[in-house]
């Protein structure tokens, strides 16, 4: 009876300094790691929510960009970072690709990081350049077949979401192609205005004023809906079935965080969010509100560990 009584007491003290260390956090800057370059869209989305949610929370964000390794170098950093609240991830949905992809990787993604807010999903578009005559996707999908593997599309880089995102739309409509993988967007979007790239899924934000001027033709988007930017162009999956690809960018902590601390930064960062500033900027990056409690957000992320590592795997992916 005693030592369930000293348990007892011992589980209510550390209940107790848990709500306490969360009412005074943060007393110092907070780091945010982020497993992309500067300029790509998940180091830009998130920065456009960091900049009022340093002011709610009384201290600055300080993002240091670690790309490379297909996230496993930032992942790792924080991974292996004290458990205080004052370090975090912020990567995209290629973090769950890694347990397929990289094997070997120094953590577990599932096991060793707590979701604290995704800042929201972002289609990719469909896009050839004008000169190609394509006015459909399925126009796009035909021409494919009747020329198997002569066909190129660019890609930001091997596992990037524009990668899977056309590997995605091109297993389901069952043609071949040859992938050209870059190191960023900007060069695939080059190969594309070129004419020696076919095709490329480029973020919806910085394929909008292409679109606009004509340069490029929009045939579809990879979301499971239309996005709101481009309301006459198809989702991917009114052309063909089981073809969407999920985007998203969040932002994760180690899993030992406490739990009090998890949820004061969702809520504040969720303020900064619906402020009217920064919900017109998302928009216009072509961002979907992805409302998801950080409970619900961790089993995402373990259902596409396994929904991703089956298209990693069907196309092959290995560590770049």
């Amino acid at each position: 009876m005693m030592l369930r009584r000293l348990c007892v007491a011992a589980a209510v003290m550390l209940a107790g300094l848990s709500v306490a260390a969360a009412q005074s956090w943060p007393t110092k800057p907070i780091r945010v790691i982020n497993s992309f370059g500067a300029g790509s869209a998940t180091d830009i989305i998130p920065r456009v929510v960091f900049d009022p949610l340093s002011v709610l929370l009384g201290q600055p964000i300080v993002v240091e960009n670690r790309g490379g390794g297909g996230t496993t170098i930032a992942a790792g950093v924080v991974a292996k970072a004290e458990p205080d609240g004052y370090t975090y991830l912020a990567t995209s949905s290629a973090h769950t690709m890694v347990p397929t992809v990289y094997p070997n990787a120094s953590y577990d993604t599932a096991g060793d990081f707590a979701a604290v807010v995704s800042f929201g999903s972002g289609p990719n578009v469909l896009i050839t350049s004008a000169s190609k005559g394509f006015k459909t996707a399925s126009e796009l999908v035909a021409a494919a077949k009747s020329k198997p593997g002569s066909f190129n599309f660019a890609s930001a880089g091997v596992g990037t979401a524009t990668h899977l995102s056309a590997e995605r739309f091109r297993i389901a409509a069952g043609f071949d192609a040859v992938h050209i993988p870059f190191r960023g967007g900007a060069e695939a979007l080059s190969e594309v205005l070129s004419g020696r790239a076919e095709f490329y899924f480029c973020p919806l934000g910085t394929a909008l004023p292409l679109i606009k001027d004509g340069r490029v033709v929009a045939l579809a988007v990879s979301g499971a809906k239309r996005a709101s930017l481009l309301p006459d162009v198809p989702s991917v999956l009114e052309v063909i079935p089981n073809s969407d690809y999920a985007f998203w960018v969040g932002l994760f902590a180690p899993a030992k965080t406490p739990r009090d601390i998890v949820e004061k930064f969702h809520r504040e960062a969720i303020r900064a969010m619906q402020g009217p500033a920064v919900k017109d900027r998302l928009v216009m990056l072509g961002v979907d509100p992805m409302p998801l409690r950080p409970a619900e957000f961790d089993a995402l992320v373990r259902a596409e560990i396994v929904s991703t590592g089956a298209l990693a795997k069907a196309v092959g992916l290995k560590p770049n």
